[in-house]
């Protein structure tokens, strides 16, 4: 998205003497750039077509023609879409040449330019590798320095990820405007940023933040009427104009202008050195869908700069082209001494006092789900496809062709973490492409998955068949557990059956509960408990039954659960409530439903013998759509008319209790008399079955929509906690951070909105208030003991800009968003939360390979599959398992070498190359055990799938042999060691994991395996 208050600056001269204190001029660092967003308005295909394949064209012929031209590229997936698509050989000739001088610089180096709000860990870290891994085996270069100027906010766990990758240097934009300002008066932009309490100094990064400027060349030219140091104008669609000509192109740089020219570009280089403590000057040149005509760009700011430098001491300026790495180069040379900020982020962040940009948290909730749906197949078939192919190298299923599928969902995730993507921040035809492109490529690894589970070997069909014509239906079913953790958890299969028996691949009973389904009163759900190892998969029978069970000795083990249906209540009703109780009981908790109006009453602990009150309901905020009246909400910004009201007027509810879960049902009407709900909760009380800690959650989905325009709704969960509003929220499913309410001036409530990616709770001095998510939403305490979570809004309103570009949010979709919600002591969720958040990403996959059918007579028993455990210890965490498949030697030099003689041009893909990720799930000192480091045997972890020969360490995207990597130490007042730990060359495979860090390695199995 456009740096839009750009479009209406009115530059005021705020002059300075030119010199810094040593009497030198300002050194101006002009950085070419065009800021390409991947998606916001136009598809990829029509940014493509329009100007985007231009730019990469026409910089590329453009830098070759003079040696002090720079350009710095950023996104990598328009850049690949080119290089793929529609460069020559010339053109990828002058690239590499260009490159290889550091004249054509990549930053940051991703995919995309991620968001940092909704975004989680694992796709921030995926689509970072995707981007490094092309980069590094096409050019051998890695970037270091990152220009992270449009998202929405800073995470601070986004500066921690670029120095494990190996930045040097970190570069922001968006923060709160009244904190911007604070800052540029101080001289406090630039700091030292240690992102995570645990790390600490280990992954510093310097961060430089941009002025009021933001990413963009100032707009205003007090001589002429049009933009300037837009030379090349404004990019038109859907179609370059035939003549060249385009919209709105700044005056040439003639003799006349060029006085006029340098006048305005020193004026506002100087004020810029006002707010910063060197003599050094970043100036982008530059902002949205530029440099698609590189020739007018460069040839009309060549003889400006040529101009100011010869009148360099009449103006008390230099300034040259440069890439970012130069204009940091200086920085680091200046040898200053620079504040340091802790784990604070930049969340939320605002424009102006009425513009929160809170509302974009939950923004197009089916994209952002889907978003994470796909992440967690994706991850599911990497570690099934990596053990898959250590074990049976030259098995059925084609490398090629898997790697091919893998490939293109890693595409389409990382695609949509772009900051005008996830968010949900752009136009109705953008949001279908990014889902087109997940559903697409979804399919195609369903597809990759059902060929891993079926092959080398035949299903492993319990031999506990009987030679009677009256034999049941029957259906397999394999499931898998993506997870490096053993779990015992419950799977739903929905069915068209009354009744089912289901037997494990030992052709034992396995415990079942079926039910009618909430969603349907044609089919059942379906519940089966089921044990499964690390990284293990496990095939299942189901024997279908068209009646009712009877008799309990012939149901088995499968529970027939019924439910009772409780009389509507109306509010207006609710004149005397907590008289009739309803108890819900499982081995952990005590539900209490007031039958007075069908909500939630209070939860009791019952180990912990502590009773919180608490209810759950909907509330709807009302929006203002006339931009006439007041502030408005959008996309983007959350602005409330008034305080929230009850989103209905009477409350149903059912009930049915059973031996594997209770399930309650309740649902909320509008009007008392009307027909269909309009909204809906299900609370799922699972069993203990010999595990306290699956008990301890309640899995809660919603249903929303459609809603009414201009409402935003919350769910709100009123507790007896006395949190004094103060909020807990996750930083990409990585850190938590403290959010107390704050008071301001306007917008407060709007402004106490906070990004859940993973988790938020709220606790007093006892208790903790824990909910997960499925989903990315926006939370906030408005009232004391209150979590209310947004998850659906439809907007629509009459700002020209949101109309011309189609982003009003007129969002009619049903959404389905899951919570898992906990309560209990705060020494207890500390142990688990993180836990929850991952299995609830990460739940088993489940495969029904066959329709139900009747079996087939005299069947042999085949052996499967063969599938041993990887159990990683508690506390750990397998972030990634995988075959990346790019292709480059481990060692820099040799890789080098090979680019440059010509010999990696055409390269295959590596099939043994195995990329593995462990992170440490917890803070230092969060808990008394789990916070400690924890070291374990690699090869002694991966022995289920493979011989372990040799073990590497590598930066977090793969690009750098850790012992060598070398990032810059910049002096801070305490001058912390911020060394990586490293386990050198791996020999006796043996790693320490410390609190919150992340570890990557290269695994090589032994070639008995391949």
């Amino acid at each position: 998205m456009g740096f839009l208050a750009l479009l209406v600056f009115v530059f005021c001269c705020c002059c300075s003497n030119g010199v810094t204190g040593e009497n030198k001029p300002i050194q101006t660092f002009v950085i070419p750039h065009s800021h390409m967003d991947v998606g916001w308005v136009y598809t990829v295909q029509e940014s493509m077509h329009a100007y985007a394949a231009n730019v990469y064209t026409s910089v590329t012929e453009e830098l070759s023609k003079a040696k002090d031209r720079r350009f710095i590229a950023v996104e990598q997936e328009f850049f690949r879409l080119w290089w793929d698509t529609v460069a020559t050989d010339s053109h990828k000739r002058q690239v590499r040449q260009l490159v290889k001088e550091g004249r054509l610089e990549f930053i940051i180096g991703g995919q995309v330019m991620h968001d940092e709000a909704v975004t989680d860990l694992d796709d921030e870290i995926l689509q970072m590798t995707e981007g490094h891994g092309f980069l590094y085996e096409t050019f051998g270069v890695r970037p270091q320095f990152s220009w992270h100027v449009d998202p929405f906010g800073a995470s601070a766990t986004t500066p921690i990820l670029f120095a494990l990758a190996g930045f040097n240097a970190h570069l922001i934009s968006r923060i709160d405007y009244d904190l911007k300002d604070a800052m540029q008066k101080n001289k406090k932009l630039q700091f030292v940023w240690r992102g995570s309490p645990s790390l600490k100094a280990q992954q510093e990064i310097f961060t430089h933040t941009m002025d009021q400027f933001s990413y963009c060349t100032p707009s205003y030219l007090p001589f002429s009427n049009s933009s300037g140091f837009y030379w090349n104008g404004v990019a038109l669609f859907p179609d370059p104009p035939k003549d060249g000509v385009y919209p709105n192109m700044s005056l040439p740089v003639t003799k006349d202008t060029v006085h006029a020219y340098a006048q305005t570009m020193v004026d506002n280089i100087k004020q810029r050195a006002e707010w910063f403590r060197t003599n050094h000057v970043l100036w982008p040149w530059g902002c949205d869908k530029q440099f698609y005509n590189s020739s007018v760009q460069f040839n009309n700011m060549d003889p400006l700069i040529k101009y100011i430098n010869q009148n360099s001491k009449e103006f008390g300026v230099t300034v040259q082209y440069a890439t970012l790495s130069e204009y940091f180069q200086a920085i680091y040379q200046s040898n200053l001494t620079w504040e340091v900020r802790g784990s604070e982020d930049f969340l939320p962040y605002s424009t102006e006092p009425y513009q929160a940009w809170t509302g974009f948290y939950a923004s197009r909730n089916v994209l952002k789900g889907l978003a994470r749906q796909a992440s967690s197949q994706l991850h599911a078939a990497e570690t099934l496809f990596t053990s898959y192919r250590v074990m049976f190298p030259d098995g059925p299923v084609a490398k090629d062709w898997a790697l091919s599928k893998l490939r293109a969902l890693r595409w389409a995730v990382s695609e949509v973490q772009h900051h005008d993507a996830i968010t949900g921040t752009e136009s109705p035809k953008v949001a279908d492409m990014y889902l087109q492109h997940l559903k697409q490529a979804m399919m195609g690894v369903e597809e990759l998955l059902a060929a891993l589970f079926l092959l080398p070997h035949s299903l492993n069909r319990p031999s506990i068949l009987r030679k009677d014509v009256h034999q049941p239906l029957e259906q397999h079913v394999i499931v898998y557990n993506p997870l490096a953790w053993n779990i015992t958890t419950i799977i739903n299969i929905t069915v068209t059956f009354p009744n089912a028996a289901v037997y494990d691949d030992k052709g034992q009973p396995v415990p079942a509960q079926i039910q009618r389904s909430a969603q349907s009163n044609v089919t059942n759900d379906l519940f089966i408990m089921v044990e499964l190892g690390g990284l293990q998969q496990r095939n299942y029978l189901i024997k279908f039954s068209e009646k009712h069970c009877s008799q309990r000795p012939k149901c088995m083990w499968t529970y027939e659960a019924k439910g009772v249906l409780f009389e509507r209540r109306n509010i207006q009703a609710w004149r005397k409530t907590g008289r009739r109780l309803l108890p819900v009981l499982s081995g952990c908790y005590k539900l209490m439903f007031d039958q007075d109006t069908n909500l939630l009453h209070s939860i009791t602990h019952l180990q912990e013998k502590r009773e919180v009150m608490m209810t759950q309901d909907f509330w709807e905020y009302h929006a203002n759509g006339d931009v006439k009246v007041g502030p408005i909400s959008d996309n983007y910004i959350f602005s409330a008319n008034s305080s929230s009201v009850r989103a209905y007027k009477a409350v149903e509810m059912e009930i049915i209790p059973g031996k594997i879960v209770s399930e309650i049902r309740q649902y909320f009407y509008r009007e008392e008399s009307d027909k269909d709900y309009a909204y809906s909760v299900t609370t799922r009380v699972p069993e203990c079955f010999g595990t306290k800690a699956r008990c301890l959650r309640l899995e809660q989905t919603y249903s929303l929509g459609p809603l009414r325009l201009n409402t935003e709704v919350v769910l709100r969960t009123s507790s007896s906690l006395k949190n004094n509003r103060t909020l807990y929220t996750d930083d990409n499913g990585y850190q938590m951070m403290k959010r107390p309410y704050r008071k301001f001036t306007n917008n407060t409530l709007a402004r106490n909105y906070f990004p859940m990616v993973r988790a938020a709770y709220i606790e007093d001095d006892v208790s903790r208030l824990v909910l997960v998510s499925d989903r990315a939403h926006g939370v906030s305490s408005q009232a004391h003991g209150q979590l209310e979570v947004m998850l659906h809004r439809r907007l629509w309103n009459n700002l020209p800009w949101n109309l011309g570009y189609n982003l009003t949010l007129n969002d009619s979709s049903i959404v389905m968003p899951t919570l898992w919600m906990t309560l209990s002591s705060i020494s207890a969720t500390s142990t688990r939360y993180q836990r929850e958040a991952i299995e609830l990403q990460h739940r088993p996959v489940v495969v029904p390979i066959d329709q139900p059918k009747k079996p087939k007579l005299n069947m042999e028993s085949r052996s499967s599959f063969p599938v041993h455990s990887v159990v990683l210890p508690p506390n750990l965490h397998l972030l990634s398992l995988s075959v990346p498949g790019w292709n480059y030697s481990a060692n820099h030099d040799v890789h080098l070498s090979r680019i440059h003689s010509g010999k990696g041009e055409h390269s295959e893909p590596d099939y043994d190359r195995v990329l593995l990720r462990i992170m440490h799930l917890y803070e230092e000192g969060e808990d008394p055990e789990l916070s400690k480091p924890v070291s374990i045997n690699v090869k002694d972890l991966l022995q289920g799938i493979g011989e372990v020969k040799e073990l590497e360490e590598r930066s977090l995207t793969g690009t750098w042999d850790l012992p060598s990597l070398q990032r810059w130490k910049w002096k801070t007042a305490d001058n912390l060691d911020t060394k990586f730990k490293t386990c050198r060359s791996c020999g006796n495979f043996t790693v320490t994991i410390a609190p919150k860090e992340i570890r990557t390695f290269f695994v090589h199995f032994s070639s008995s395996n391949f």
